[in-house]
């Protein structure tokens, strides 16, 4: 774990579990609220982690796949419960999963994001090409979708680099 973190930071960290099969319907219905890809979601490659209140509803959500060679991470399914949103939830979920993408090595991340373009230039990423995105990343189970349903080319696609360590906040 990253030592230099914030204590809503580390809160949220300590409370975010690997997904398992068992959260998969729970995950499901999350994403579907949140109108995110439910492609792959099960598969080995995807890394995803869930954030549940003390309840045990689904609150949150953040993981990334990796490129073949395990230079490039697909960020997906960053999202935060409607309700519990404006508390910097989504940031510190986001920074979760590019931190963990670049602990394994990975180099750049990427996303797909139509709408929320200014909450991801938070975390320093820029328009990329999304056909660059889809090259780089032509494996995952998300581009894969896009390619299949003609969705690729209605996409927005975003990039930054990432380096070990924290990822800063802008």
């Amino acid at each position: 774990m990253t030592t230099n973190r914030t204590e809503d930071e580390a809160r949220t960290e300590d409370a975010l579990a690997p997904l398992t099969s068992a959260d998969l319907p729970d995950l499901h219905d999350f994403l579907v609220r949140a109108d995110l890809t439910l492609s792959g979601l099960d598969a080995p490659t995807v890394r995803l982690w869930l954030l549940r209140d003390a309840a045990g509803i689904v609150r949150g959500s953040t993981g990334f796949e990796l490129s073949t060679a395990g230079e490039h991470a697909l960020i997906r399914s960053v999202a935060v419960d409607q309700g519990a949103r404006g508390q910097g939830l989504g940031l510190d979920l986001a920074r979760y999963a590019l931190d963990r993408a670049a602990d394994t090595g990975a180099r750049r991340a990427w996303l797909f994001s139509r709408r929320s373009g200014p909450f991801w230039r938070k975390l320093g990423f820029e328009p990329a090409d999304r056909t660059r995105l889809a090259t780089l990343l032509a494996e995952t189970h998300q581009v894969c979708l896009f390619r299949a349903t003609g969705q690729l080319d209605r996409e927005v696609a975003w990039s930054r680099e990432l380096s070990p360590g924290r990822t800063p906040a802008r």
